[in-house]
């Protein structure tokens, strides 16, 4: 493993940030118990972003700064909502179906993980990504080559989610709810409508009280997905 010690400052300092997000995920890991709904996304999740650590560190993207800054921007979003849900203040519609079914004994921990991907990839994302050209003066333009190879830690998310938490074959046939549920959700068309709900969001931002309906509306769109994620089965 490449020590920090062993880079140039700029992406010891980068890493550094996520690594602080990696800790908080490590502590809500160690806080709940494995099968809470939260905790399965939560591991999830953070073998991603423990993978963007390293690639940062190893200097995977054109630009480490941009690429740093979203990633904590984008982490942050989803450990906010858990602290929100825990001291019992208003958390975002999309994440309000994982936190209500978190513990429900006939959701299956695939529904978990799909349900937590499609809250932070559907409108965490979008979001994170408008904060971060705000926070660098950027556009668009200049965080879409990282964009695309961030996408590709998640579409091998998606792989590694589907093998360990599929059941298997033996349990899962054409028959099975699970299957016509999974086959409805895909984290590839979920990335290609976050980048577009950036752009649009993007080109609201000089219009307040717009752009602020345009959030709302998305946040609540996702969190409808969500919902048909989390059906008991």
């Amino acid at each position: 493993m490449t020590s920090v010690d062993q880079v140039p400052a700029q992406r010891a300092v980068t890493s550094a940030r996520i690594g602080r997000v990696t800790a908080k995920m490590r502590e809500i890991g160690e806080e709940l118990p494995p099968q809470d709904g939260v905790a399965v996304f939560n591991r999830v999740y953070l073998s991603v972003t423990e993978e963007l650590e390293q690639r940062l560190l190893l200097g995977h993207f054109e630009d480490r700064t941009a690429t740093g800054e979203l990633g904590t921007r984008f982490a942050a979003r989803f450990l906010d909502a858990v602290d929100a849900e825990a001291t019992g203040r208003r958390t975002p519609a999309c994440w309000r179906p994982l936190f209500r079914f978190r513990r429900h004994p006939a959701v299956r921990p695939l529904q978990f993980a799909l349900a937590g991907i499609n809250a932070h990839i559907g409108h965490d994302l979008p979001l994170a990504l408008v904060d971060t050209c705000r926070a660098l003066d950027a556009g668009p333009d200049e965080l879409e080559a990282d964009f695309e190879r961030i996408g590709e830690l998640l579409t091998g998310l998606e792989e590694h989610i589907r093998e360990d938490l599929m059941p298997g074959p033996d349990l899962l046939d054409v028959a099975d709810p699970l299957t016509h549920l999974v086959g409805s959700w895909s984290l590839e068309r979920a990335r290609g409508g976050a980048w577009a709900a950036f752009r649009a969001l993007w080109g609201l931002r000089g219009l307040g009280e717009l752009l602020e309906e345009t959030a709302e509306g998305l946040d609540a769109t996702v969190g409808m997905t969500g919902r048909c994620l989390l059906t008991p089965l």
